[in-house]
């Protein structure tokens, strides 16, 4: 548990913890020698100096994902980094006791991000975690929220956990290895695969927290793949399985909408219009982009490019919007001539079907001007192509 040993977070719950851990939200911000020594002159030990100020530097960065409750949580910058975002777990506890889940055993519990949020819901939680670390911290995090009566929380290998005790299962499998950063393979993940596949089977309600790249041919049959953006950001995908899937595909961008579909659908194809649409990358990884394009009336320009285009523009949450100035096939020159005539020096870029480097690009084209553009390197019916767009 980097930065916290367990006598140390112990030791940051008493009253003398939590005045060091007040010093440090009050002098953290400031230059790190100079933080350290205002905690040693109120007289905290260099230990509790050190984890208090480390705190207080997780809480700050916490407090995008938590909000005002990472005041009062406990972090490790592994867990933060892999703890799910409040709002995302606030949403799927909602939908678990929307479905009637009043017990839920939440394997790979983290730092408790979702465990909390099904609390808050009336949802009582076996949560699970194989660090002891890392399990004492979910403990402390709970206790801190006041929900210690309706969140239990042990350190076990998941796989045994008796689930066919809970009404629910949700599984967060570990996708990052020590010294080895991000684990793309599932067969690697903690628990393996093969077990957190496998749950379904024993319990029905189940969902389980993946990786956005995660295969759809993965999918449980029958269960309901969802993938999951905040703020633009995609964040997670979801299968839900059993009686909790209600739709094939879903595409939930937090706070503005959902899309669902089949994804399996294929959305028309026809020329560039006067309306570009970059879909937010929740509706491209669900697969939903032809759903998207029936939404807004539209079209694609090449069949394997999930750009969208519209003769009127309509407005959406489910995609940026631009509107297209130029379209010509991609010839660097006449692009360079086309940029230098109007006088552009500033160009944002977006890509999807090109092998360019935009960074390169920017270099080749040798921007000068007082003028902004945004540019869309794509194909148009398989030939290499740009578009320029007024900027926005």
């Amino acid at each position: 548990m980097p930065g916290v040993t367990p006598e140390l977070l112990a030791l940051l719950q008493t009253p003398e913890g939590t005045e060091a851990l007040a010093v440090a939200a009050e002098v953290g911000d400031g230059e790190p020698l100079a933080a350290a020594s205002a905690l040693r002159a109120r007289g905290f030990g260099a230990e509790l100096s050190a984890a208090a100020l480390t705190q207080a530097s997780l809480r700050r960065r916490a407090a995008m994902k938590f909000g005002p409750d990472a005041t009062g949580m406990f972090f490790t910058r592994p867990g933060l980094e892999q703890a799910t975002r409040a709002v995302v777990a606030e949403r799927r506890a909602a939908r678990l006791a929307a479905c009637g889940v009043t017990t839920l055993a939440d394997l790979g519990c983290g730092l408790g991000s979702d465990a909390l949020a099904a609390a808050r819901h009336g949802i009582a939680v076996y949560a699970v975690d194989a660090d002891p670390g890392t399990a004492a911290l979910a403990a402390a995090n709970a206790e801190a929220a006041g929900l210690a009566d309706r969140i239990t929380v042990v350190c076990a290998d998941a796989t045994t956990v008796e689930v066919e005790r809970y009404d629910a299962v949700f599984a967060d499998p570990a996708r990052r290895q020590a010294g080895r950063g991000r684990v793309f393979d599932p067969k690697a993940y903690s628990p393996p695969w093969d077990f957190v596949a496998g749950l379904a089977g024993r319990v029905p309600r189940t969902v389980l927290k993946l990786a956005p790249g995660i295969d759809h041919g993965l999918l449980p049959p029958g269960a309901e793949g969802e993938w999951v953006s905040v703020g633009g950001d995609l964040v997670e995908a979801a299968f839900w399985c059993g009686p909790l899937a209600s739709a094939p595909r879903r595409a939930t961008l937090v706070g503005l909408g959902e899309l669902t579909g089949s994804g399996l659908e294929q959305a028309p194809v026809g020329p560039v219009g006067a309306w570009f649409y970059d879909p937010d990358p929740a509706v491209v990884r669900s697969h939903l982009v032809a759903e998207f394009a029936e939404l807004i009336g539209g079209r694609l320009a090449d069949p394997a490019i999930a750009y969208v285009y519209t003769d009127e523009p309509v407005d959406t949450p489910f995609a940026r919007r631009l509107a297209v100035t130029d379209v010509l096939p991609f010839s660097l020159k006449r692009l360079r001539a086309l940029l230098r005539e109007r006088g552009v020096g500033t160009l944002e870029i977006r890509k999807r079907g090109s092998a360019l480097v935009p960074d390169q690009l920017r270099k080749d084209l040798k921007l000068s001007g007082p003028h902004a553009a945004g540019l869309v390197l794509t194909r148009v019916d398989g030939a290499p192509t740009a578009l320029l767009t007024a900027h926005s």
